[in-house]
């Protein structure tokens, strides 16, 4: 799928990991490429409902319009009890909870903002259209170096296959794996369909990916690239520094990653989306700081040679690509 909205704001990547961004030219050169979106930053973080109403103190508040008045009223919410009630439900931590909450409600909700059906909202639109953008720019990092014909590829947190399939196309051998049966099924299933729908005689039939029902940890073998797109938020730091590391042991050239950076503002944005859970909302999101990104990539061996911050209305995330330093 491909999709443009003036919602984007095309930035560069910078080769040079000390430089900075600067969104002047979209003109793509030797030594820069243009990206247009980045993944949402929370799978949950939906405001077209909100459960209940605020109470009079929380509206007292809010009506000083102030970003001080706003993160004043964030101790009156307590999203983390709500958290861990939903860990009870399913008998677990956070991965417990996204594995229930991306094989059943999370899942019919994903599957419409992935594909192409008109039964969605403007803010699921605008997920639609970032994370097609962050495909379509994943894929120009992956073939401006070369055909990607018989290339290893693992893609981690495969989803419904948005990332997989083209790459198949493009002749990779893909290696999927999900979290998510619900998601691993959907994503054969478009496999299947796109793949061999319209086969051409003259070209080398694609390869289909192999998909598997596995989490981070459970990944093993070698590739020349691993990509993992919107996963890290699903990881506290402490966690994320080890799944870095272990995805790194498993790509020999090449590792991209998405995730949400922690900033002031953004944290600020987040908190207060938790605010306004909507029927929905069941995972938690976490932020990460560039730096520690960068560490946990250093300490395993790995520099980073591209990366791009895009923020736009529903969207603030980070696309990286490291190297073996």
């Amino acid at each position: 799928m491909a999709f443009s909205s003036p919602l984007f704001s095309p930035v560069n990547f910078a080769l040079n990991p000390n430089s900075q961004i600067h969104p002047k030219s979209t003109k793509p050169n030797r030594r820069n490429f243009s990206v247009c979106a980045i993944p949402p930053l929370s799978t949950a973080t939906d405001i077209s409902a909100v459960t209940g109403p605020l109470d009079g103190t929380t509206l007292a508040v809010l009506g000083g319009g102030s970003v001080a008045a706003l993160a004043a009223i964030l101790s009156l919410a307590d999203p983390e009890r709500r958290r861990q009630l939903q860990a009870e439900e399913v008998g677990g931590g956070d991965k417990e909870v996204v594995r229930e909450y991306f094989n059943n409600n999370g899942f019919q909700r994903w599957k419409k903002i992935y594909g192409d059906t008109d039964d969605v909202n403007k803010v699921q639109l605008d997920i639609r259209l970032g994370h097609s953008k962050t495909v379509e720019n994943v894929m120009k990092m992956l073939t401006e170096e070369g055909s990607l014909q018989g290339v290893t590829v693992c893609d981690a947190g495969c989803g419904t296959g948005c990332l997989s399939i083209p790459l198949a196309k493009e002749g990779a051998v893909v290696s999927a794996s999900d979290i998510s049966a619900s998601m691993v099924a959907e994503a054969q299933k478009q496999a299947q369909e796109e793949l061999f729908k319209a086969k051409d005689d003259q070209s080398p039939a694609p390869v289909m990916p192999k998909f598997e029902v596995k989490d981070l940890e459970s990944l093993d073998g070698k590739y020349d690239t691993v990509v993992c797109l919107d996963v890290m938020i699903h990881y506290p730091q402490s966690k994320a520094d080890g799944m870095i590391a272990h995805l790194a042991s498993l790509a020999e050239n090449r590792l991209i990653l998405s995730f949400a950076p922690k900033t002031f503002y953004y944290d600020l944005l987040k908190r207060i989306g938790e605010l306004f859970p909507g029927p929905s909302k069941a995972t938690r999101a976490y932020l990460h700081a560039e730096a520690d990104v960068e560490r946990a990539l250093q300490k395993a061996g790995w520099k980073i040679r591209k990366r791009g911050l895009i923020a736009t209305q529903f969207y603030f995330a980070k696309l990286i690509e490291a190297v073996p330093a």
